[in-house]
């Protein structure tokens, strides 16, 4: 982990090559939130849950905000969960190293080939507010700790609605 991501800061801009074609872009003005989530990739079945569960609470979620989920997967890899677990969100792919470290994320080595043949970000959420600044940070240094979908999004929908400001700045 480079450093720890700043809250109310800008975050990027982030480009990210999307499997539906074109890009997927965080951290410039926009006239909504953004929630981006980063997965691990194909290789982590626990990730496949996560974003399953994502997925079906998809219509609650793009109700509030935008999402964008993405990997340092090869397109290949990408396009080929988005087509097996019939994700409903667009999937950005070709995450790299400088992008991971530049949200404080924790990157990891593959194990063997089996896993995975290149360096993979460990799983993080970063709530994004609709000016392109940082409001919330959720991030983790291994597959098993991931923050709860449903608390998070009514957590959102609360921050949000209130105009909550930003917690954890000192």
């Amino acid at each position: 982990m480079s450093h720890k991501p700043s809250v109310n800061a800008p975050v990027g801009p982030l480009s990210f090559f999307a499997v539906s074609g074109g890009e997927l872009e965080i951290g410039q003005p926009k006239d909504r939130w953004t929630m981006l989530f980063v997965y691990r990739g194909r290789h982590c079945p626990r990730c496949k849950r996560f974003l399953n569960k994502l997925n079906a609470m998809l219509p609650d979620w793009d109700s509030l905000l935008d999402v964008v989920v993405v990997s340092a997967d090869t397109k290949e890899k990408a396009r080929t969960d988005k087509e097996e677990f019939g994700w409903a969100f667009d999937l950005g792919y070709g995450m790299t190293a400088a992008q991971m470290r530049s949200l404080g994320l924790y990157v990891s080595e593959p194990l063997s080939e089996a896993e995975t043949s290149n360096l993979f970000a460990e799983p993080g959420a970063f709530g994004i507010r609709p000016d392109g600044s940082l409001m919330l940070v959720d991030i983790s240094n291994g597959p098993a700790a991931r923050p709860d979908l449903d608390e998070l999004l009514d957590g959102m929908k609360f921050n949000i609605e209130n105009n909550r400001p930003t917690r954890g700045t000192a």
